[in-house]
């Protein structure tokens, strides 16, 4: 199992931190930051017949970390053509809409470099 090195970004008040590690050809994702926890888990897979990825998400009762591990999963999958599985556990008390907006942008810019990288 190969790891990754960290990446770490600041978004607002906390600092989000992206690990991977490769299981065969295959990719775990973790992006958490704050309270860490396991708050969404999704599987990007790539289709070779139609050249398109796609992902599945389940996210825990109460979380909105599914949009972020849902797009990121499929975006890892588009590239590598491999399965990718995306857990993300972000969480942030008396967060702000702005905040959230930082968040998204960050685990975006996070996973562009994670993407450049493999």
């Amino acid at each position: 199992m190969d790891i990754l090195q960290p990446i770490k970004q600041n978004a607002g008040r906390i600092e989000l931190v992206l690990e991977r590690k490769t299981v065969g050809n295959d990719y775990i994702i973790t992006l958490t930051g704050g309270n860490e926890h396991v708050g969404a888990a999704a599987v990007g897979m790539y289709d070779e017949k139609s050249a398109r990825a796609s992902a599945s998400v389940i996210s825990l009762p109460g979380h909105r970390d599914d949009g972020i591990a849902l797009d990121c999963a499929r975006r890892v999958s588009a590239v590598t053509m491999t399965a990718t599985v995306f857990i993300v556990g972000i969480h942030l008390d008396n967060i702000t809409e702005d905040e959230i907006g930082e968040i998204i942008a960050a685990s975006k810019q996070m996973t562009d470099k994670l993407i450049g990288s493999l």
